[in-house]
This record gives structure tokens, sequence and C-alpha cells, in this order.
């Protein structure tokens, strides 16, 4: 048996995502250090009131679910300015020390995306002294007075540690207004919460589940690795939280002492604009054209159709589609949860069902790399790496090690779905031991290059950084089944969809690394 994880010690963001927990608002505030020592004594006031992981409710020894939650963490350049021993400072990764500006070549944020158009919060890191984000507060509440009750605590605490922080402002808000924080929120339908983002996708479906936190076993399945006997396991610790052995059976590299690193972990904050006409008229255009209309074209995509979450896999078509839903209407929590997460591509290598340039495919392959299984020579085929099959014992090990734990809600209000220049899109973090290995890899090897898919440079649909100039232009193929006479349907000129307008590398302490950041007393030798 796991042995629990420490929830106490955990900081509340990294087991939970606060918006399916009845928390439908959040503001982000970012902090600049003006002087370390006066800094930390925020910090330590700050810490008396974040949340942590531990199980809330009304029973013996649990804590009642607050109204709102409060969650930190800081830059790398920030735990430089609260002074920090270089002794430990080293130790952090590359790519959390250079930060998300200097690694754009990397993650492909060129073009539109590029930091130039970036919002100006964003502009100056690591260049200007007294305007970098040094510290990260996220606010989750149960509604927008309770928000406003959280935000003005927030504001009284850093007013009364003026000399040692300010907030900054530079977020774009709507009628190009710049304020000093980042509101998100869920969107609403007709007056009705729901779980979509601006597209339309129902969002949110799938998140990891891993070792030493309690789930229900029907939870796991889908969510975690796939064993080779068909059943599902909670993935190692260790790909989420620093101090944990992960699917290498090795600890994550890690900055010293034990303490500081131990149940924290990276959490990688990006702002993604959505242009909505943009996506809606190239939809259109195709979906016209598609076999099984613009919705079918709508969830190939993405690999799930938009309504409901449903995977390709399952409901490949209208009709398979009709059997499903009736299946999840008549499904309880738990059942709807196995619906629409309990599954592989065993069935579907030739991407027939869900295309091999779809979001879900590219972010999750499963165990989908593992592309020959002659019995004879069994091996698994990852781009140029073959490896044997009796190194590592699941069949999605090179998946695995690539996890997100993905936080965040959308922002902004589409007031007008003709115009790409609106205020909206979606803050997405994603939480990680590993930012190099699990989310850069992610982005430039799946998402912006197709070559472990065998689909030489195309990028994935809704994220990849898109070019529609006459020399490179981006294009996806929509896979049909290999046996039949229908052939496969081309995307050409995919236009940017999803642009990059910011967004940094965080460290998440626990609760016990952030009272010794307080103290001044941490001590890596």
């Amino acid at each position: 048996m796991t042995k629990q994880l420490d929830l106490l010690d955990i900081q509340g963001n990294v087991i939970r995502a606060y918006g399916r927990f009845g928390y439908p608002v959040a503001r982000y505030a970012f902090l600049n250090i003006r002087h370390g020592g006066r800094a930390r004594a925020f910090v330590g006031a700050l810490t008396r009131k974040v949340t942590t992981s531990v199980d809330w409710g009304d029973g013996q020894g649990q804590i009642p679910q607050p109204n709102w939650t409060v969650n930190v963490a800081f830059s790398y350049q920030g735990l430089k300015h609260l002074e920090l021993p270089r002794a430990s400072l080293v130790g952090f990764s590359s790519e959390f020390i250079e930060g998300m500006k200097f690694r754009r070549d990397i993650l492909g944020d060129d073009g539109p995306s590029a930091p130039a158009h970036w919002d100006p919060i964003w502009q100056h890191n690591h260049e200007t002294r007294d305007k970098d984000v040094h510290i990260f507060v996220a606010l989750n509440a149960r509604l927008p007075a309770l928000l406003e009750e959280s935000y003005a605590w927030l504001k009284d605490l850093i007013a009364e540690h003026s000399d040692g922080v300010r907030l900054l402002g530079g977020h774009l808000g709507d009628d190009g207004a710049i304020l000093d924080y980042q509101d998100v929120k869920i969107v609403m339908e007709d007056g009705k919460p729901t779980a979509k983002e601006h597209f339309g996708y129902t969002d949110g479906i799938g998140d990891p589940v891993f070792e030493g936190v309690s789930y229900d076993a029907d939870r796991v399945n889908g969510r975690g690795k796939q064993l080779e006997n068909g059943e599902w396991a909670p993935l190692a610790t260790g790909e989420f939280l620093m101090g944990h052995i992960d699917e290498a059976r090795e600890y994550p590299p890690a900055p010293s002492p034990v303490l500081l690193a131990r149940n924290g972990t990276y959490m990688v904050y990006r702002k993604l604009h959505e242009n909505v006409a943009t996506f809606d008229a190239y939809l259109e255009e195709h979906g016209k054209k598609f076999p099984g209309g613009k919705e079918l074209l709508a969830a190939k995509f993405v690999g799930r159709w938009r309504d409901n979450g449903a995977p390709l896999v399952k409901a490949h078509d209208q009709a398979s589609k009709e059997e499903f839903d009736a299946k999840l209407a008549a499904a309880d929590a738990k059942g709807r949860d196995k619906l629409l997460c309990d599954f592989t591509y065993d069935d579907d290598m030739s991407g027939a069902k869900c295309p091999f340039s779809s979001h879900v495919r590219r972010i999750n392959p499963r165990a989908s790399l593992e592309f020959t299984r002659d019995e004879q020579n069994p091996k698994n085929i990852c781009g140029a790496f073959e490896i044997s099959k009796g190194a590592f014992d699941t069949p999605g090990a090179l998946a695995n090690r690539r996890r997100l734990l993905r936080r965040g809600l959308p922002y902004g209000d589409v007031r007008d779905r003709s115009r790409d220049d609106g205020n909206h899109g979606i803050i997405i973090m994603m939480i990680n031991a590993d930012i190099n290995r699990q989310f850069e890899f992610v982005q430039q090897q799946w998402i912006n290059y197709g070559n472990d898919f065998k689909a030489a440079n195309d990028k994935e649909i809704i994220l990849g950084n898109h070019s529609t100039d006459d020399e490179f232009p981006s294009k996806a193929v929509i896979q049909v089944d290999p046996k039949g006479d229908q052939p496969p349907y081309f995307l050409p000129k995919i236009p940017r969809l999803v642009e990059t307008r910011g967004g940094e590398y965080f460290f998440v302490p626990s609760m016990t690394a952030l009272r010794m950041i307080a103290m001044g007393v941490i001590d890596p030798t």
C-alpha cells in the first residue's frame, strides 16, 4: 500500500483543480520584491493564510471548505531576492533559472506569440529589477463578492509590507485597459455555468492521478498509467512532487536542502489568447467539405466532441456519438467519469478515429506511441528511439514521463465572435516536477512537431504555432480507416488559433519550505 502524502504540507492548488470544487472565479496577482528581509516578513504573514491540500469537510480532523483560497509561488528571481543561499539557488533547473521568456524559441513563442506581443507585465522579466515578477499569489473564490473580499485582504497585507513588496500592474483587460491583476472565471451559457472554454469545447477532463492521494478506484482508470494487464494504476508521485520517487524509480532533480524541495513542484503559468473569429471561420469553411460535418471536424481537432467531451475513440461518428450520449445521460457521476476517461488508442493505431494531430492525442498519447507489437520481437518505437519491451513495466512508459497536472480557468468574455482582438482566452497553469522533461518536451516535440506520431512536422491543431506563409504553411491530416475507400482529409494553411500573451516559470514550495523561506533559515549544508 502506498503511503498517504502529507496533505497539510502540500499547497492546495497542487492536488485540487479549484474550478471543479466550487470556485468559479479567481484572481492572480504578481508582486515585486523591494527588500529581501522585509519581503520575507510578507511571505510569513501570507503563509498563515495559504490553503493546503488537506481534505475538506465537517468530520473530525477535517478542515471546513473555505470561501476563498490562497496559494503562492516564486520565480527564480523572486527566490534570489528573498536571499536564498547560492548553494540552494544553483540546485534549481536551468530552465526555471532562465525563465519562460528566455526559452521562447524552444516553446515556439514566435510571430504573434513572441514576447513583443505579451502583456506589459511580462515585457520586463529578468531585465529591469523593479519590474520583475517575483511572487505569484492565486485567489480562488466561491462567489465574485468573496473574490473581492480576498483581494481586499491581499491588498491590505501588501500595504502593511509596502517596504518589502509591491503589486505589479500590466495585465491587459477589456477595451485595452491595463489592470493590476489577472481575473479568470468559468464560461457562462444562457446564464448557466459550464465547463467550456471560448472555442466551445468541454474542458478539464482527464487530469492525471498519482500515488499518495486517495482517489476512487474508478477515477484512476484512464487518468493514471496503463499496465501490461490492461489495468490502470496511479502515476508515481515524483512526476509531480519533488522529494518522491518518479516513474524512472529515481528522485527528480531538486535543490537542497531536502526540506526546501520536498512536496514542492514547478508551475508553468501561460496566458493564451484564443482567436475565436479565425477558429470559427476555419471550422466553418472546412466543416462544409468534411464528411460528417462541422461538429465531427471540430471533434477531430481536439479528440473530443465539443458539447460533452465524448472521446472520439468511443464516439467516432454521429451514430456512435448518439449511443455514447445515451449511456452518458443514464450514468451517475462515477459512471460518467469512466465513460469520458477510461479509454486507450489500442483499437485506433491508424488514427482513423482520433487523428494524430488532435489535441488530446498529442498531450497524452497514452500507449499509442507503441507502433509495433510483433509478438516475436516486441518493441516500443517513439521517434528515433527504440526501446526493448522489458525496459519499462508499462506500455505507455514514454508518455507517462510527460504528464502534466493542469490548473487555471478561462479569462474574459467573447463579446463579438467575428473579431479576434477581444480580451478572451485561457490562463493555463501546468504543474510538473521537471519543466524540461514534461512541459517543454510536450510543447516542443508533441505540440509543435509531429515526428513521434509519424506526422513529420505537422503541429497539434489547436495549440500549434502555425504559419500560413506560402513557403512553410501549416497542415494536418485527418486520417481515415486504411481498409476503407475514403481518402484522408487534408487541413491546409491552418491559422494560428491560440497566441501566447505572457507567462513565467514558478516554484510552488511546500508549507514547510514557505515557513523556512519566511524565517530565512534555508541551509543547504
